[in-house]
Formats: C-alpha cells, structure tokens, sequence
C-alpha cells in the first residue's frame, strides 16, 4: 500500500519511493549538519575539551559549537563531564551509542575521497554550462 512502510520514520510516495520523516528526518539533519559529523569523528579519536574542539574544527564559532555539543548530548551521542581542578573545565567524549556511528561515517568519508576528482568533473562541466547560459542571456 503507498504511503506506509515497515520501517518506523520512513513513508512510501505515491511513486512507491521511500522517504524519511518525522523524528528520522530531525535526527539525520543534526547528525549530518555542519559540525556534528565532523565532532563525532574527533571525539571517537580521545575526549576532547571544549577549547580544543574549536581549535581543532577550524572556523566553527563558540556559539555553533554549543550548539551542536548540545543537539549531540541532548540524542545521546556525547556525553559532557565537568572536570574538577582549577580552573574548572569541560571534556566531551563519546557515549557507546555515538561510538556506532563511527563506520558508517568512516564509509561516507572514504566515499567523498574515492569518488571527489569525479564529483568535481561533474561541478566544473554544471558551472561551465551555467557561466555559458549566462552569456547568452546577456
């Protein structure tokens, strides 16, 4: 039947095509957003401080940062320890449940360098068609 499906969070389209939604779709969108993905990897690498993170995640701001170690405690996917000594300061490591999505990132990295030199063909044949759409509307 169309528009249901076994598995929770996912709906058929009228086409018979698979769609996620809902709750699903929330959680994809933080996991795979700017910095969530890329905090993930480091710290399955060793607990990190916060300091430490923004240094290492070059450009992200302390307020994205907050955020996104937030969304990611919040799933369970880190978790946040407040170190006792002085000055007092916070480590963030990886809970068990974060730990798994380690190969699934590994395989999605290990995609974007096996398959970026065509990706970027691709770009560069998008961009030269559009510069020549351009010009000829001009």
């Amino acid at each position: 039947m169309k528009g249901t499906s076994t598995q929770p969070g996912i709906r058929e389209d009228r086409a018979g095509h698979e769609t996620i939604v809902g709750p699903q779709r929330e959680l994809l969108d933080q996991l795979l957003d700017k910095w969530g993905q890329l905090l993930l990897a480091a710290l399955c690498e060793q607990p990190r401080r916060f300091n430490e993170l923004k240094r290492e995640l070059d450009g992200v701001t302390q307020k994205s940062l907050t955020q996104a170690l937030r969304r990611l405690e919040r799933n369970g996917l880190v978790e946040r320890r407040v170190l006792t000594q002085r000055p007092v300061a916070v480590e963030y490591r990886i809970t068990p449940l974060g730990r798994t999505l380690e190969e699934p990132f590994s395989i999605l990295r290990a995609w974007t360098a096996d398959h970026l030199p065509e990706v970027e063909r691709h770009r560069a044949a998008f961009d030269e068609g559009a510069d020549t759409l351009e010009r000829s509307r001009g």
